[in-house]
């Protein structure tokens, strides 16, 4: 039998609810520059898949990933960690 591998989660900010059943997140990473050791803030913004359609702008969502959904969904909502205010 073979194992699957274990899927990616990632938190991120949701920066855009236009769409029906899919929110834009733009995932957040820190790294260290490799010559100049400063600390460098890149950014990437997925498609997830969103059911009930409940994440709004400025929520902190917890995604996962999983088999694809549409041509640019590769992602789904697995649980809203904190509201907007």
């Amino acid at each position: 039998m073979v194992e699957r591998a274990t899927r990616k989660s990632r938190v991120g900010v949701v920066v855009s609810d236009a769409r029906s059943r899919t929110v834009t997140v733009r995932i957040e990473r820190t790294s260290r520059h490799p010559r100049y050791d400063k600390i460098v803030r890149t950014a990437k913004k997925v498609h997830v898949h969103d059911e009930n359609d409940d994440a709004r702008n400025g929520d902190r969502v917890l995604i996962a990933e999983t088999r694809p959904v549409s041509k640019t969904k590769r992602w789904r909502l697995v649980r809203i960690l904190e509201r907007a205010r």
